[in-house]
């Protein structure tokens, strides 16, 4: 399960916009938003790009982020 409000605050303080990291993973941005409100989930390819991209390097805060199993 993602932890929403943790992922939209990283996307806010990277400066990148939903559209460019949909198009980065190679889905739309409906999709994009499908998944970020756990509608559907992420791949792990999909995960290890978005890590790249929002510079997410801490294995803690990526369990947080994709791997949330409470999310308020």
């Amino acid at each position: 399960m993602t932890n929403t409000v943790e992922l939209k605050r990283i996307i806010k303080i990277s400066g990148l916009k939903y559209k460019v990291i949909a198009e980065k993973l190679g889905i739309t941005y409906y999709a994009l938003q499908k998944k970020i409100n756990n509608i559907n989930e992420f791949k792990a390819s999909e995960i290890s790009i978005m890590c790249n991209m929002l510079n997410i390097k801490d294995s803690n805060l990526k369990e947080k982020i994709f791997f949330a199993t409470h999310v308020e």
